[in-house]
């Protein structure tokens, strides 16, 4: 019987975008657009002293490419520069915090965790 050789699967390299990210407080949330096109958006409640962070949606076919992440980093950005906290109630906010650890100090102490019990 022949052994088939494994061989080990290329990781395509992610190709980042330039994304200018802007608030748009009308409509409540923060906008990703590149070349002028919006290609992605942060939704978001303020109250006093905390921003809740409730939907991050980007096209699948644009997924990983760094916007969402764009979107991340400006909304704690934004934060820190107004003295608010962050309350992430969105999964893909609250998974990107924990992939990055120099925000966590922007939690909001009563915001609900995601996946733990209440």
């Amino acid at each position: 019987m022949a052994v088939k050789e494994r061989t080990a699967k290329e990781t395509p390299v992610k190709e980042h975008l330039t994304v200018d990210v802007t608030d748009a407080p009308e409509l409540d949330r923060y906008e990703a657009r590149v070349d002028g096109k919006l290609v992605g958006y942060t939704e978001y409640r303020r109250n006093d002293g905390t921003i809740m962070l409730s939907c991050t949606e980007v096209p699948e076919e644009l997924q990983n490419k760094g916007i969402g992440a764009a979107l991340a980093r400006f909304a704690f950005d934004r934060a820190r520069e107004e003295g608010k906290r962050i309350e992430p109630v969105d999964p893909f906010i609250a998974g990107w915090i924990e992939r990055h650890p120099d925000y966590a100090d922007m939690i909001h102490e009563k915001a609900i965790h995601l996946g733990e019990e209440t």
